[in-house]
């Protein structure tokens, strides 16, 4: 189960955790506060929005400047945001899946181990992809200064992302980096936004067994009714 908070009330309900003196623990890698019992067991947890940033128990918003870099085979939506405000994008395509199998080129590669000419064509695209998506994430690195980087990209095509010939202009562990806990759809602008929103919002995840934990807290807050329940995929 969830509920999903604006940044004013994400901030709210870490000062109501703080002043009842609930065990908790920052996760800076997902930018999210596990909420413990007694025993340091993990009772649910709190997904900060990507323009707070989290010290001494509470969320602090200042700003803030992201990428958010969405990929899949064949396709990528990327874009660049302060404060929650979009203002630069660019969605790639590219010929990277086998039409008949709907396989992507790079998976059909591991099984089947051959390279005819449609499949020299189709790696040549898969290079040229991930070439114009880190030089495009270099021209942003290089104009702004970026303090998160939030991803969607399956494990099969993150080395080559990294490997490409167009570096990335950060590293496989920069302590920036947030993998997005949500499914994605296919990348277009509108998803790309979609993220952005999603990101936007803090996120109480909990179990059925602590919904009157959960109400307690709201109510204590003083928040009034949080967001309805939405069906969102977590991590």
């Amino acid at each position: 189960m969830n509920r999903f908070f604006t940044p004013e009330q994400t901030a709210a309900l870490l000062q109501t955790l703080e002043q009842a003196h609930v065990p908790t623990a920052y996760d800076h890698a997902k930018h999210r506060l596990a909420l413990l019992d007694d025993n340091g067991e993990e009772l649910a947890f709190l997904r900060l929005p990507i323009t707070q940033q989290y010290g001494n128990g509470l969320a602090e918003t200042k700003k803030t400047n992201y990428v958010i870099l969405l990929i899949q085979a064949g396709n990528c939506a990327m874009g660049y945001f302060e404060n929650g405000v979009n203002l630069d994008h660019k969605v790639y395509r590219s010929y990277m899946v086998r039409k008949k199998q709907g396989k992507s080129q790079i998976k059909y590669l591991k099984t089947k181990g051959k390279s005819r000419a449609g499949s020299r064509v189709r790696l040549g695209e898969t290079a040229e992809f991930f070439e114009n998506i880190n030089g495009r994430l270099q021209d942003y690195f290089e104009e702004h200064e970026i303090d998160r980087i939030a991803i969607s990209c399956s494990k099969t095509l993150l080395p080559y992302l990294y490997s490409s010939k167009v570096p990335t202009p950060f590293q496989k562990q920069d302590p920036r980096l947030l993998k997005i806990p949500k499914h994605i759809h296919t990348p277009i602008y509108e998803v790309l936004l979609d993220a952005n929103r999603y990101l936007q919002r803090g996120e109480l995840v909990f179990e059925e067994a602590q919904l009157s934990m959960v109400e307690r807290l709201i109510e204590s807050a003083r928040l009034g009714p949080a967001d309805a329940e939405e069906e969102e995929e977590n991590e």
